[in-house]
Protein backbone atom coordinates (compact mmCIF):
# COMPACT_ATOMS: atom_id res chain seq x y z
CA UNK A 1 0.00 0.00 0.00
CA UNK A 2 1.45 3.52 -0.81
CA UNK A 3 1.26 6.15 1.44
CA UNK A 4 1.32 9.77 1.57
CA UNK A 5 4.86 10.34 3.27
CA UNK A 6 7.05 9.15 0.54
CA UNK A 7 7.10 12.38 -2.27
CA UNK A 8 7.88 11.85 -5.22
CA UNK A 9 8.09 15.54 -7.22
CA UNK A 10 7.84 15.22 -10.75
CA UNK A 11 8.78 18.22 -12.97
CA UNK A 12 5.70 20.02 -15.11
CA UNK A 13 6.58 19.57 -18.75
CA UNK A 14 4.69 20.29 -21.85
CA UNK A 15 4.55 16.51 -22.14
CA UNK A 16 2.13 15.81 -19.25
CA UNK A 17 -0.70 18.52 -20.33
CA UNK A 18 -3.25 18.47 -22.74
CA UNK A 19 -5.05 21.22 -24.19
CA UNK A 20 -2.48 23.51 -23.62
CA UNK A 21 -0.33 25.33 -26.88
CA UNK A 22 2.29 26.96 -24.68
CA UNK A 23 3.95 26.72 -21.62
CA UNK A 24 5.89 29.69 -19.62
CA UNK A 25 8.30 29.46 -17.29
CA UNK A 26 8.59 31.59 -14.47
CA UNK A 27 10.42 32.33 -10.96
CA UNK A 28 7.77 30.60 -9.21
CA UNK A 29 7.14 27.98 -11.63
CA UNK A 30 5.19 27.02 -15.09
CA UNK A 31 2.18 29.33 -16.41
CA UNK A 32 0.12 27.36 -19.35
CA UNK A 33 -1.08 29.57 -22.17
CA UNK A 34 -3.63 28.73 -25.00
CA UNK A 35 -2.28 30.68 -27.60
CA UNK A 36 1.66 30.61 -28.51
CA UNK A 37 4.35 32.96 -27.73
CA UNK A 38 4.51 34.78 -31.29
CA UNK A 39 0.66 35.04 -31.35
CA UNK A 40 0.60 36.81 -27.82
CA UNK A 41 3.68 39.60 -28.91
CA UNK A 42 0.35 40.26 -31.14
CA UNK A 43 -2.14 40.51 -28.66
CA UNK A 44 -3.62 44.20 -28.32
CA UNK A 45 -5.86 44.30 -25.19
CA UNK A 46 -5.69 42.68 -21.53
CA UNK A 47 -8.55 41.14 -21.87
CA UNK A 48 -7.61 38.27 -24.45
CA UNK A 49 -4.19 38.39 -22.49
CA UNK A 50 -6.06 37.35 -20.11
CA UNK A 51 -8.08 34.96 -20.98
CA UNK A 52 -5.87 33.19 -22.96
CA UNK A 53 -4.07 32.32 -19.93
CA UNK A 54 -7.13 31.26 -18.26
CA UNK A 55 -6.85 27.17 -19.03
CA UNK A 56 -9.89 26.50 -20.06
CA UNK A 57 -9.75 22.71 -21.23
CA UNK A 58 -5.95 22.27 -20.14
CA UNK A 59 -5.68 19.62 -17.82
CA UNK A 60 -2.26 17.89 -16.42
CA UNK A 61 -2.45 13.68 -17.70
CA UNK A 62 -0.68 11.04 -16.49
CA UNK A 63 -0.58 7.27 -15.49
CA UNK A 64 0.26 6.47 -11.83
CA UNK A 65 -0.08 4.29 -9.19
CA UNK A 66 -0.55 6.83 -6.60
CA UNK A 67 -3.12 6.99 -4.13
CA UNK A 68 -2.21 10.68 -3.22
CA UNK A 69 -1.42 13.72 -5.16
CA UNK A 70 -0.76 16.96 -4.26
CA UNK A 71 -0.56 20.17 -6.94
CA UNK A 72 1.01 23.64 -5.60
CA UNK A 73 -0.83 26.72 -7.54
CA UNK A 74 -0.67 30.40 -7.62
CA UNK A 75 -3.99 31.11 -9.05
CA UNK A 76 -5.14 34.38 -10.08
CA UNK A 77 -8.31 35.93 -8.11
CA UNK A 78 -10.90 38.30 -10.29
CA UNK A 79 -12.30 40.93 -8.60
CA UNK A 80 -14.81 43.11 -10.50
CA UNK A 81 -15.11 46.55 -8.91
CA UNK A 82 -19.00 46.76 -8.01
CA UNK A 83 -20.13 42.90 -8.97
CA UNK A 84 -20.26 40.43 -6.54
CA UNK A 85 -17.59 38.13 -5.68
CA UNK A 86 -16.32 35.45 -7.85
CA UNK A 87 -16.43 31.80 -7.05
CA UNK A 88 -12.60 30.21 -6.73
CA UNK A 89 -11.76 28.27 -9.71
CA UNK A 90 -12.18 24.45 -9.49
CA UNK A 91 -9.73 21.78 -10.24
CA UNK A 92 -11.06 18.48 -11.18
CA UNK A 93 -9.04 14.85 -10.81
CA UNK A 94 -10.29 12.54 -12.94
CA UNK A 95 -9.02 8.51 -12.75
CA UNK A 96 -9.76 6.60 -16.22
CA UNK A 97 -12.41 9.02 -17.30
CA UNK A 98 -14.31 9.31 -13.63
CA UNK A 99 -14.87 12.30 -11.82
CA UNK A 100 -12.95 11.33 -8.33
CA UNK A 101 -12.10 14.93 -6.74
CA UNK A 102 -12.60 18.70 -6.33
CA UNK A 103 -10.29 20.96 -5.21
CA UNK A 104 -10.05 24.79 -5.21
CA UNK A 105 -7.35 27.35 -4.17
CA UNK A 106 -8.68 30.04 -1.84
CA UNK A 107 -6.36 32.56 -1.79
CA UNK A 108 -3.75 33.92 -4.65
CA UNK A 109 -3.00 36.77 -6.89
CA UNK A 110 -5.24 39.32 -6.92
CA UNK A 111 -6.79 41.39 -10.42
CA UNK A 112 -8.83 43.98 -9.43
CA UNK A 113 -11.00 45.41 -12.71
CA UNK A 114 -13.18 48.31 -13.00
CA UNK A 115 -15.70 47.60 -15.25
CA UNK A 116 -16.67 50.88 -16.54
CA UNK A 117 -12.73 52.28 -16.72
CA UNK A 118 -10.99 49.15 -18.07
CA UNK A 119 -8.81 49.81 -15.47
CA UNK A 120 -7.24 47.26 -13.54
CA UNK A 121 -4.48 46.35 -10.29
CA UNK A 122 -2.77 43.54 -9.38
CA UNK A 123 -1.41 42.35 -5.90
CA UNK A 124 0.45 39.01 -5.88
CA UNK A 125 -0.42 36.42 -3.47
CA UNK A 126 0.41 33.13 -1.92
CA UNK A 127 1.08 29.55 -3.30
CA UNK A 128 -1.50 26.99 -2.42
CA UNK A 129 -1.40 23.39 -2.27
CA UNK A 130 -4.29 21.34 -3.64
CA UNK A 131 -4.60 17.86 -2.18
CA UNK A 132 -6.08 14.78 -3.49
CA UNK A 133 -5.87 11.52 -1.61
CA UNK A 134 -7.58 7.81 -1.28
CA UNK A 135 -7.50 6.86 -4.96
CA UNK A 136 -7.62 3.58 -5.89
CA UNK A 137 -4.21 1.94 -5.24
CA UNK A 138 -4.00 0.43 -9.25
CA UNK A 139 -2.23 1.87 -12.42
CA UNK A 140 -4.16 4.19 -13.58
CA UNK A 141 -4.79 7.55 -15.80
CA UNK A 142 -5.32 10.50 -13.64
CA UNK A 143 -6.21 13.83 -15.63
CA UNK A 144 -6.34 16.95 -13.16
CA UNK A 145 -8.44 20.05 -15.40
CA UNK A 146 -7.60 23.36 -14.34
CA UNK A 147 -9.99 26.40 -13.96
CA UNK A 148 -11.75 27.12 -16.77
CA UNK A 149 -11.58 30.44 -15.87
CA UNK A 150 -9.20 31.44 -13.24
CA UNK A 151 -4.80 31.86 -14.36
CA UNK A 152 -3.24 29.02 -12.87
CA UNK A 153 0.69 28.93 -12.55
CA UNK A 154 1.43 25.37 -11.75
CA UNK A 155 4.30 25.32 -9.22
CA UNK A 156 4.82 21.34 -8.41
CA UNK A 157 3.30 18.46 -8.93
CA UNK A 158 3.88 15.75 -5.86
CA UNK A 159 2.74 12.23 -5.82
CA UNK A 160 3.34 9.02 -3.68
CA UNK A 161 4.38 6.96 -6.38
CA UNK A 162 6.44 7.78 -9.76
CA UNK A 163 4.37 9.49 -12.82
CA UNK A 164 4.99 8.47 -16.14
CA UNK A 165 3.50 10.62 -19.39
CA UNK A 166 0.63 8.59 -20.63
CA UNK A 167 1.01 6.68 -23.81
CA UNK A 168 -1.16 8.14 -26.38
CA UNK A 169 -4.90 8.31 -26.40
CA UNK A 170 -5.91 7.22 -29.70
CA UNK A 171 -9.08 10.22 -29.70
CA UNK A 172 -8.87 12.39 -32.60
CA UNK A 173 -7.80 15.79 -31.48
CA UNK A 174 -10.32 18.54 -32.10
CA UNK A 175 -9.47 22.25 -32.17
CA UNK A 176 -12.32 24.73 -31.16
CA UNK A 177 -12.67 28.36 -31.50
CA UNK A 178 -15.05 30.70 -29.57
CA UNK A 179 -16.20 33.64 -27.27
CA UNK A 180 -16.77 33.68 -23.79
CA UNK A 181 -19.68 30.81 -24.44
CA UNK A 182 -16.68 28.50 -25.26
CA UNK A 183 -14.67 29.88 -22.85
CA UNK A 184 -17.39 28.91 -20.28
CA UNK A 185 -18.35 31.90 -18.91
CA UNK A 186 -20.88 31.43 -16.00
CA UNK A 187 -20.34 26.84 -15.83
CA UNK A 188 -19.07 26.35 -12.55
CA UNK A 189 -16.75 23.53 -13.41
CA UNK A 190 -13.90 22.96 -16.13
CA UNK A 191 -15.57 19.68 -17.25
CA UNK A 192 -18.86 21.56 -17.25
CA UNK A 193 -18.37 23.99 -19.93
CA UNK A 194 -20.24 23.15 -23.08
CA UNK A 195 -16.88 22.08 -25.07
CA UNK A 196 -15.67 19.82 -22.32
CA UNK A 197 -18.97 18.38 -21.71
CA UNK A 198 -19.11 17.84 -25.76
CA UNK A 199 -15.83 16.33 -26.39
CA UNK A 200 -16.50 13.68 -23.76
CA UNK A 201 -19.62 12.86 -25.22
CA UNK A 202 -17.53 12.64 -28.66
CA UNK A 203 -14.81 10.64 -27.49
CA UNK A 204 -12.28 13.17 -28.59
CA UNK A 205 -9.32 15.28 -27.12
CA UNK A 206 -10.14 19.11 -26.62
CA UNK A 207 -7.92 21.52 -27.70
CA UNK A 208 -10.20 24.71 -26.26
CA UNK A 209 -9.63 28.23 -27.72
CA UNK A 210 -12.45 29.79 -26.50
CA UNK A 211 -11.48 33.25 -25.54
CA UNK A 212 -13.86 35.32 -23.21
CA UNK A 213 -14.50 38.72 -24.96
CA UNK A 214 -12.09 37.92 -27.71
CA UNK A 215 -13.83 35.99 -31.18
CA UNK A 216 -13.06 38.43 -33.12
CA UNK A 217 -11.43 36.88 -36.01
CA UNK A 218 -8.08 37.92 -35.46
CA UNK A 219 -5.45 36.93 -37.98
CA UNK A 220 -3.04 35.30 -34.92
CA UNK A 221 -5.51 33.35 -33.70
CA UNK A 222 -6.34 32.11 -37.23
CA UNK A 223 -2.45 31.44 -37.92
CA UNK A 224 -2.18 29.46 -34.28
CA UNK A 225 -5.56 27.28 -35.55
CA UNK A 226 -3.13 26.61 -38.71
CA UNK A 227 -0.62 25.30 -37.00
CA UNK A 228 -2.33 23.16 -34.58
CA UNK A 229 -2.34 19.51 -35.40
CA UNK A 230 -6.23 18.85 -35.23
CA UNK A 231 -8.34 16.40 -36.56
CA UNK A 232 -11.62 18.38 -36.77
CA UNK A 233 -12.34 22.18 -35.88
CA UNK A 234 -14.46 24.43 -35.07
CA UNK A 235 -15.47 27.68 -34.88
CA UNK A 236 -18.14 29.45 -33.64
CA UNK A 237 -18.35 33.33 -34.27
CA UNK A 238 -20.32 36.24 -33.90
CA UNK A 239 -21.26 37.23 -30.08
CA UNK A 240 -18.35 39.36 -29.68
CA UNK A 241 -18.02 41.30 -33.14
CA UNK A 242 -21.54 42.29 -31.58
CA UNK A 243 -20.99 43.19 -28.03
CA UNK A 244 -17.52 44.89 -29.43
CA UNK A 245 -19.12 46.70 -32.40
CA UNK A 246 -15.91 45.53 -34.18
CA UNK A 247 -16.59 46.31 -37.76
CA UNK A 248 -19.21 46.27 -40.34
CA UNK A 249 -20.72 44.11 -42.71
CA UNK A 250 -18.62 45.19 -45.21
CA UNK A 251 -14.99 44.33 -43.60
CA UNK A 252 -17.10 41.13 -41.87
CA UNK A 253 -17.86 38.85 -45.18
CA UNK A 254 -13.98 39.33 -45.89
CA UNK A 255 -12.53 38.75 -42.50
CA UNK A 256 -14.09 35.61 -42.27
CA UNK A 257 -13.41 34.40 -45.91
CA UNK A 258 -9.85 35.51 -44.61
CA UNK A 259 -9.58 33.61 -41.48
CA UNK A 260 -11.12 30.24 -43.30
CA UNK A 261 -8.53 30.34 -46.18
CA UNK A 262 -5.82 30.63 -43.33
CA UNK A 263 -6.80 27.48 -41.50
CA UNK A 264 -7.08 25.87 -44.59
CA UNK A 265 -3.53 26.88 -45.51
CA UNK A 266 -2.75 24.17 -42.76
CA UNK A 267 -5.88 22.04 -43.06
CA UNK A 268 -7.46 21.88 -46.36
CA UNK A 269 -9.35 18.95 -45.75
CA UNK A 270 -10.19 18.71 -42.13
CA UNK A 271 -13.86 18.42 -41.03
CA UNK A 272 -14.01 22.22 -40.54
CA UNK A 273 -17.98 23.50 -39.05
CA UNK A 274 -18.54 26.61 -38.92
CA UNK A 275 -20.97 27.92 -35.62
CA UNK A 276 -22.96 31.11 -35.62
CA UNK A 277 -24.49 32.54 -32.74
CA UNK A 278 -26.58 31.09 -29.63
CA UNK A 279 -29.67 32.77 -28.79
CA UNK A 280 -29.16 36.12 -26.84
CA UNK A 281 -32.00 38.82 -26.79
CA UNK A 282 -30.39 42.09 -26.06
CA UNK A 283 -28.34 41.14 -29.70
CA UNK A 284 -30.62 39.88 -31.90
CA UNK A 285 -31.41 42.64 -33.74
CA UNK A 286 -29.61 45.44 -31.52
CA UNK A 287 -26.26 46.62 -32.39
CA UNK A 288 -23.62 46.91 -29.94
CA UNK A 289 -21.69 47.83 -28.04
CA UNK A 290 -22.92 46.00 -25.18
CA UNK A 291 -22.26 47.99 -21.57
CA UNK A 292 -22.22 46.39 -18.10
CA UNK A 293 -26.08 47.66 -16.38
CA UNK A 294 -25.01 50.21 -14.07
CA UNK A 295 -28.36 50.35 -11.96
CA UNK A 296 -27.84 46.13 -11.58
CA UNK A 297 -24.42 46.35 -10.48
CA UNK A 298 -25.64 49.07 -7.68
CA UNK A 299 -27.69 46.09 -6.45
CA UNK A 300 -24.56 43.63 -6.97
CA UNK A 301 -25.89 41.46 -9.94
CA UNK A 302 -23.81 42.08 -13.13
CA UNK A 303 -26.12 41.87 -16.50
CA UNK A 304 -25.17 43.35 -19.61
CA UNK A 305 -27.58 45.69 -22.02
CA UNK A 306 -26.91 46.53 -25.27
CA UNK A 307 -26.46 50.32 -26.46
CA UNK A 308 -26.57 50.12 -30.04
CA UNK A 309 -29.62 51.36 -32.62
CA UNK A 310 -31.20 48.65 -34.15
CA UNK A 311 -31.41 51.74 -37.38
CA UNK A 312 -28.82 51.19 -37.97
CA UNK A 313 -28.21 47.85 -38.89
CA UNK A 314 -28.93 49.13 -42.52
CA UNK A 315 -25.36 51.06 -42.57
CA UNK A 316 -24.26 47.94 -41.78
CA UNK A 317 -23.69 47.70 -37.98
CA UNK A 318 -23.81 44.09 -36.99
CA UNK A 319 -26.18 42.20 -35.19
CA UNK A 320 -26.83 38.22 -34.64
CA UNK A 321 -29.65 37.90 -36.91
CA UNK A 322 -27.24 39.49 -39.92
CA UNK A 323 -24.41 37.62 -38.46
CA UNK A 324 -26.03 33.86 -38.53
CA UNK A 325 -27.32 34.47 -42.38
CA UNK A 326 -24.53 36.13 -43.37
CA UNK A 327 -21.90 32.95 -42.47
CA UNK A 328 -24.92 30.63 -43.66
CA UNK A 329 -23.91 32.66 -47.09
CA UNK A 330 -20.59 32.22 -46.62
CA UNK A 331 -20.66 28.87 -45.71
CA UNK A 332 -22.37 27.58 -48.61
CA UNK A 333 -20.89 29.51 -51.08
CA UNK A 334 -17.19 27.66 -50.13
CA UNK A 335 -18.94 24.20 -49.41
CA UNK A 336 -19.21 24.19 -53.46
CA UNK A 337 -15.39 23.61 -53.68
CA UNK A 338 -14.96 22.29 -49.78
CA UNK A 339 -16.83 19.27 -49.15
CA UNK A 340 -15.71 19.32 -46.04
CA UNK A 341 -17.29 22.72 -44.33
CA UNK A 342 -20.40 22.67 -42.68
CA UNK A 343 -22.21 25.05 -40.66
CA UNK A 344 -24.37 24.97 -37.67
CA UNK A 345 -27.10 26.82 -36.62
CA UNK A 346 -26.69 28.74 -33.29
CA UNK A 347 -30.09 28.57 -32.79
CA UNK A 348 -30.14 24.50 -32.89
CA UNK A 349 -27.58 24.94 -30.15
CA UNK A 350 -29.89 27.54 -27.99
CA UNK A 351 -32.72 29.36 -29.15
CA UNK A 352 -35.80 31.27 -28.39
CA UNK A 353 -37.64 28.87 -26.91
CA UNK A 354 -34.65 27.72 -24.99
CA UNK A 355 -34.17 30.94 -23.52
CA UNK A 356 -38.22 30.68 -22.17
CA UNK A 357 -37.15 27.97 -20.29
CA UNK A 358 -33.15 28.70 -19.30
CA UNK A 359 -32.64 32.33 -19.50
CA UNK A 360 -29.41 33.83 -19.80
CA UNK A 361 -28.33 35.08 -15.59
CA UNK A 362 -26.68 38.08 -17.21
CA UNK A 363 -28.39 38.37 -20.44
CA UNK A 364 -25.08 37.46 -22.26
CA UNK A 365 -23.89 33.98 -20.85
CA UNK A 366 -24.93 30.24 -20.58
CA UNK A 367 -25.32 29.38 -16.46
CA UNK A 368 -24.44 25.48 -16.11
CA UNK A 369 -27.41 23.63 -17.21
CA UNK A 370 -27.65 25.67 -20.07
CA UNK A 371 -23.55 24.97 -20.97
CA UNK A 372 -24.86 21.18 -20.04
CA UNK A 373 -27.52 21.33 -23.04
CA UNK A 374 -25.28 23.02 -25.61
CA UNK A 375 -22.93 20.47 -24.91
CA UNK A 376 -25.42 17.97 -25.45
CA UNK A 377 -26.96 19.45 -28.50
CA UNK A 378 -23.41 20.27 -29.86
CA UNK A 379 -22.57 16.26 -29.53
CA UNK A 380 -25.48 15.19 -31.55
CA UNK A 381 -24.98 17.69 -34.05
CA UNK A 382 -21.45 17.28 -35.29
CA UNK A 383 -20.32 13.82 -33.41
CA UNK A 384 -23.80 12.14 -33.87
CA UNK A 385 -24.30 9.89 -36.75
CA UNK A 386 -25.06 12.37 -39.58
CA UNK A 387 -22.66 14.45 -38.06
CA UNK A 388 -20.15 16.16 -39.85
CA UNK A 389 -17.82 15.06 -37.01
CA UNK A 390 -18.89 11.15 -37.22
CA UNK A 391 -16.75 8.58 -38.37
CA UNK A 392 -17.45 7.81 -42.51
CA UNK A 393 -18.23 11.59 -42.69
CA UNK A 394 -15.05 12.43 -43.64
Amino acid sequence: MNTEHHWTTTPITAGLLRGALDLERTERGVLPHRLPARARQQIPDGQLAMAESQPSGVRLAFRTRATAVELDVVATKRVYVGAPPRPDGVYELLVDGRLTGRASAPEGDTITIDLTSGAAQTRPGPVETLRFTDLPDKEKDVEIWLPHDETTLLAALRTNAPVHTPPPSGRKVWLHHGSSISHGSNATTPTGTWPALASALGKVELVNMGFGGSALLDPFTARTMRDTPADLISIKIGINLVNTDLMRLRAFGPAVHGFLDTIRDGHPTTPLLVVSPIYCAIHEDTPGPSAPDLSAMSEGRLRFVATGDPAQTAAGKLTLTVIRDELARIVQQRAATDPNLHYVHGLDLYGEADHAELPLPDDLHPDPATHQRIGERFAHLAFGEDGAFAAGNH
